[in-house]
């Protein structure tokens, strides 16, 4: 089995992105994880599988797979990969389109400038949403990892996220606080942490850990959680802008009641064909 790819990336968040082929299976964990190895496959942090539509008014359908080879809900830069990629297709109209997800429809936009804009729908701040065990919905939670007590907020943005508030990104416990937090039992299905510095009430800078992926250029989902939850806190104003690793996106979003927009590049580095072993293909693969 071969497959027709296309590499992209926002900010450095990359994803492999191709067609579904009706009746042939879709890569097993063991493959994802292969072709996600930097070294020995193609790389990403993400693959981002597109399908027919299910609804009338949507350009296309896709669901999205981690490096780890388990299924995730959403994505927010793979959301605008794939929403450039439809459009230079010329399913757009007016540059505008949606998409069926897994997490629901979204509907993107590619501007003039070649930025890409996608309604991300409004966060969600239920425990039960992420989902994440807890009686009651809070501002924020503390979580006992190891000896340290750590104060987060939980949103979801469709996909599951923690929000850990920083002084300093740069010497934030990324890799120790994220694994340790993504994996606690009180979040079922692991959960996306972001490390958010506070800058002024328009601008913040963002480190994500993310399930399946480890730590990430850029986090478009994690953008949105951490803008969410700042602003639910009274920190910070309707456009915000982050800084990632990778570069700088823009999150708008008016409040409780109203769907949140982010804004940013996605780009094409290169497309492909890649052979997959029919051996370890089965039925009831992922």
């Amino acid at each position: 089995m071969a497959i027709e790819f296309t590499k992209m990336h926002g900010l450095g968040n990359d994803f492999l992105l191709f067609d579904a082929v009706m009746g042939e299976p879709l890569p097993t964990v063991m493959q994802w994880r292969a072709l996600s190895d930097r070294h020995r496959g193609i790389g990403f942090d993400q693959a981002v599988v597109i399908g027919a539509p299910r609804s009338a008014d949507a350009a296309a359908s896709y669901r999205i797979f981690n490096a780890d080879g388990g299924e995730a809900e959403q994505s927010g830069n793979g959301a605008r990969c794939a929403i450039k990629l439809l459009h230079r297709r010329g399913l757009s109209r007016a540059g505008e389109l949606s998409i069926d997800t897994g997490a629901g429809k979204i509907q993107g936009r590619v501007h003039a400038s070649g930025e890409v804009s996608v309604n991300m729908g409004e966060p969600s701040f239920d425990p039960r949403a992420l989902p994440f065990q807890a009686d009651a919905a809070e501002a924020t939670y503390t979580l006992v990892l190891g000896t340290e007590r750590v104060e987060f907020g939980a949103v979801s943005m469709g996909n599951p996220h923690a929000v850990i508030r920083v002084t300093e990104i740069d010497s934030a416990p990324v890799a120790r606080l994220g694994q340790a937090l993504q994996a606690h039992p009180r979040f079922p299905r692991q959960v996306n942490v972001g490390f958010l510095q506070i800058i002024n009430a328009g601008h913040v800078r963002l480190r994500v850990y993310e399930r399946g992926a480890g730590e990430t250029q850029a986090c478009g989902t994690g953008s949105c959680a951490a803008v969410a939850f700042g602003r639910s806190q009274g920190l910070l104003q309707e456009q915000v802008e982050v800084q990632l690793l990778g570069g700088k996106l823009s999150v708008n979003w008016p409040g409780p009641g109203r769907a949140l927009w982010l804004t940013g590049p996605a780009e094409i580095a290169f497309t492909g064909r890649v052979e997959l072993d029919h051996r370890t293909l089965h039925e009831g693969s992922h």
